[in-house]
């Protein structure tokens, strides 16, 4: 029999039963939602098929009615639902969706990540363990995928986007999230065509590169200071002292 019912999580055909409290859920996002208490997925052993309402151990086909509680499932994680290439990853501990062969876990990350980011990553170790920092919730089991930042860090991918509404800079470290190479060279030009008053023409001030660190000291400029070493715009200034430099 095919696959009925569920919830908004998770399509399925039986109910976990809690083994904190012994009631039955669709799932434990579900009970998590009503109960002051956190469900344990992984210690749940036995289900309630919605179809016949028999209760019964953890497997994918009631044995009474054989209705399919999930076109997949996890024996380890107990999870059911519809096919989406779903594998069970040892390394995270949970299932992710694939497919499999998509996909390569990182044991310094601790997190399974894309093929294509295979040496082109920065390593944070246990980085997927820490909570959003748009959202401060978790990373690493949410349904919501992960987006990694080019400094290394994580954000939900839909934080990620909101992010992007406000501004191009990594929430922890303040690294450019994005390659501003492009914008940077437009704020050149505007530098250019903007001059400033002639009271701070040869002023100028302290810096510390987001982007790599370094440290410059730079003529000053209301629209933005540049880093002499790798020409981004994403600078802050060092103290409030500005510095008048002679002038020839």
């Amino acid at each position: 029999m095919e696959v009925t019912g569920g919830c908004e999580h998770y399509s399925r055909s039986c109910q976990l039963r809690a083994p904190c409290c012994g009631k039955f859920y669709t799932c434990r996002l579900c009970h998590d939602s009503k109960e002051s208490h956190k469900m344990d997925r992984f210690n749940v052993t036995q289900v309630q098929c919605m179809e016949c309402k028999c209760v019964q151990k953890a497997q994918q086909t009631c044995e009474q009615c054989h209705m399919v509680f999930g076109d997949y499932y996890c024996n380890i994680c107990h999870l059911f639902d519809k096919d989406k290439k779903q594998y069970h990853c040892d390394g995270c501990g949970i299932c992710r969706i694939g497919p499999k062969e998509e996909f390569e876990h990182c044991t310094k990350c601790n997190l399974c990540l894309p093929l294509s980011l295979r040496g082109n990553h920065k390593c944070i170790e246990n980085v997927s363990r820490q909570d959003c920092p748009i959202c401060l919730e978790d990373i690493h089991t949410s349904r919501v995928g992960a987006r990694v930042l080019p400094c290394g860090h994580l954000l939900h991918s839909t934080c990620y986007e909101d992010m992007l509404k406000q501004g191009y800079r990594c929430p922890l470290c303040m690294r450019s999230a994005l390659d501003m190479t492009r914008y940077w060279r437009q704020l050149d030009d505007e530098v250019a065509q903007t001059p400033m008053p002639s009271e701070y023409q040869n002023m100028t001030v302290e810096i510390l590169c987001n982007d790599c660190s370094s440290r410059s000291t730079v003529p000053f400029h209301i629209l933005g200071m540049k880093c002499e070493s790798c020409s981004s715009y994403n600078t802050a200034q060092e103290g409030k002292t500005l510095t008048q430099t002679a002038r020839e």
